[in-house]
């Protein structure tokens, strides 16, 4: 029987290519308890038979995989996310190794809030986009001379974190009232389109590194959903020009 997955992150593989691969993963993931399989615009489609042959059956104990158009939509409902990355990003994001990033995972479930890890495409990884809406990453000390590591085995390492670190930490800062994915996106694309239309985004071409920048601060902010409103509120005000002084 399936329990709950509030207080587990979610496993979300982006874009993944080969349905063994998403077996694979699906199978390590029951092996350690964690169920909240969700795919990214899988290469191949969903269901997938080669998927659930390399899964030993464990696609039935992870319940069935979700399937999203895009990382937004597959990360929506959850507060705080974590990018598995071998690359170090130019990117103000905190970076930990597997055993640091779980201990901090499992400190924000255990005040119920939803979190996720972000696992990129077999071939190119997570796209600056993506690793761009996460709070953190979490990179695994492999040898640099062979940095490559298959995307199952990628999620293997994880769920044997998850499985063996039991202890939880105590977070030194709020999180059961971070708003959700769904309503900070709702916040960049508000504020990103008012400055648009302010001319704020010059010279163009520098515009998606101007926009990475700015979600990286919001997102270190870790707005409560009040904030966000208030944020939003803020916006459309300076946007209807109230309150101007003659």
């Amino acid at each position: 029987m399936i329990t709950s997955t509030i207080n587990q992150p979610a496993i979300i593989l982006v874009k993944p290519q080969m349905g063994e691969n998403i077996g694979a993963a699906a199978r390590v993931m029951a092996n350690f308890g964690l169920h909240d399989l969700r795919l990214v615009a899988p290469r191949d489609g969903w269901p997938n038979p080669k998927a659930q042959a390399m899964s030993a059956g464990a696609l039935k104990d992870t319940g069935p995989a979700r399937v999203y158009t895009d990382t937004a939509a597959a990360i929506a409902d959850c507060a705080v996310v974590y990018a598995v990355s071998a690359r170090v990003r130019d990117m103000e994001k905190d970076i930990y190794g597997p055993i640091e990033g779980c201990a901090k995972l499992r400190a924000f479930t255990g005040q119920n809030t939803k979190v996720a890890l972000l696992f990129g495409a077999e071939s190119s990884g997570l796209n600056n986009e993506d690793v761009a809406l996460c709070d953190a990453l979490i990179s695994y000390p492999v040898d640099p001379a062979f940095s490559s590591l298959n995307l199952a085995q990628a999620v293997a390492v994880f769920a044997y974190e998850w499985g063996a670190n039991r202890v939880d930490v105590t977070p030194h800062t709020r999180t059961a009232d971070i708003a959700n994915k769904k309503d900070q996106i709702g916040l960049f694309e508000h504020l990103e389109s008012a400055l648009a239309d302010a001319g704020f985004f010059f010279p163009p071409e520098k515009t998606p590194v101007m926009k990475q920048n700015i979600r990286n601060a919001l997102i270190k902010a870790r707005l409560t959903a009040q904030e966000v409103r208030t944020f939003r509120g803020i916006i459309r005000t300076l946007v209807k020009g109230r309150g101007r002084r003659s």
